[in-house]
């Protein structure tokens, strides 16, 4: 059976602005979206009807969430934006990035399976189409299906294209999970919005580190880190060690650093137990395997 492999990659935030809560329940947000090198694999090959998996060393971390791969549940509107009724594929993720941890993982492994189904089955969406179906499933499937760097607003449904220079993080997964209901639930209850992200998108498009790593912020960090003190300690201990400026990613708990390059990067993560070293976006395309039939890639 043919099939078709690619990377799933996580994202960071270099911010996250929120502006209020929407009528529909969701909340308007402003975000720089940047893919880093971690990454699920996602496979998808042709079978009689849906089947999903999930194995690798994560696995386990999205049972005891309690929560659900999107896999299923990108795979249904993948057919319904193609219009080819009840998805018949067989759905394997080797789990990689933490879970509920503000990486995106989940939303990475629904827009690999997005575009995997649509090239396995040779439906050729269409750039709407595909963010149509990324929309269907969750607000940072929409950025995490254009495969690089965005800038998003609305609900997180709005996205375009960001160009960003290369850059060098530190990330500490911290070891416990944060839902991304109870983050907007907890700002809504101190509702406090950040400044103008204007010049810090500017210096991240320019590549200026300094200025970027000052402007970092996350309007969801204050009510996790009331909560979870532990992301406090984290942000304080990349400062010590000089990072240029440390910021709590998406809904938490993961906080990443920002370095001037790779041998500062690396010495921040040896003075941080726990991190590691990644670079956002990563440095060549997501890649993809086509099996033939055969066998043959």
């Amino acid at each position: 059976m043919r099939s078709v492999t690619r990377h799933a990659h996580a994202k960071l935030n270099a911010f996250l602005r929120v502006l209020g809560r929407r009528p529909d329940g969701f909340h308007e947000i402003q975000t720089a979206i940047l893919p880093i090198e971690l990454y699920d694999v996602v496979t998808v090959e042709e079978h009689d009807g849906l089947v999903t998996e999930v194995m690798g060393e994560r696995a386990g971390e999205l049972q005891r969430a309690g929560g659900e791969s999107l896999v299923g549940r990108a795979a249904h509107a993948w057919a319904t934006a193609a219009g080819v009724g009840a998805p018949r594929a067989r759905i394997v993720v080797d789990k990689r990035i933490p879970v509920a941890a503000g990486l995106g993982g989940g939303s990475a492994d629904a827009a690999a399976t997005i575009l995997a189904l649509d090239e396995l089955f040779g439906t050729g969406l269409g750039p709407e189409a595909l963010l149509e179906a990324a929309a269907a499933v969750g607000s940072d499937v929409c950025a995490l299906v254009s495969g690089g760097p965005v800038f998003a607003d609305g609900r997180g449904d709005h996205v375009l294209p960001l160009h960003a220079a290369r850059s060098h993080w530190v990330v500490e997964a911290l070891r416990f999970a944060v839902r991304t209901p109870d983050a907007y639930g907890w700002w809504d209850e101190r509702p406090s919005s950040g400044p103008d992200p204007g010049s810090l998108i500017a210096a991240i498009e320019v590549g200026d580190h300094e200025l970027a790593g000052s402007a970092l912020f996350d309007d969801l960090q204050p009510g996790v880190a009331d909560r979870h003190p532990e992301v406090a300690r984290a942000v304080a201990a990349f400062g010590a060690a000089g990072a240029l400026g440390a910021v709590m990613s998406g809904s938490g708990p993961t906080v990443v650093a920002l370095a001037r390059d790779p041998a500062h990067a690396d010495a921040i993560a040896s003075a941080v137990p726990g991190s590691f070293v990644t670079t956002a976006p990563p440095p060549a395309p997501p890649p993809r395997t086509i099996a033939e039939p055969s066998g043959v890639v």
